[in-house]
């Protein structure tokens, strides 16, 4: 299963969370890295994950049909 790290950029859905992930990508004639930018919609069974927080989502089985993925842990909290 595949697991990746990003930021939660919406918390205002019931039980799901959307996560931003981001990776480099190399451009084929120019040889430049740029930032790819994925919006995930992530299951958060008990709505504990809010904006700003640093989350790992883990690849599983169809939930709904836009949710692939779970939160399995926080990375770092941006709550005070």
């Amino acid at each position: 299963m595949r697991k990746l790290e990003g930021i939660v950029v919406s918390d205002k859905m019931h039980k799901t969370c959307v996560v931003a992930v981001e990776h480099l990508r190399k451009h084929k004639r120019y040889v430049k890295y740029y930032k790819v930018t994925k919006r995930l919609q992530a299951h958060d069974e008990d709505n504990t994950y809010h904006v700003g927080d640093r989350v790992i989502v883990e690849e599983t089985r169809p939930i709904s049909r836009t949710k692939r993925w779970k939160v399995v842990g926080l990375v770092k909290s941006e709550s005070k």
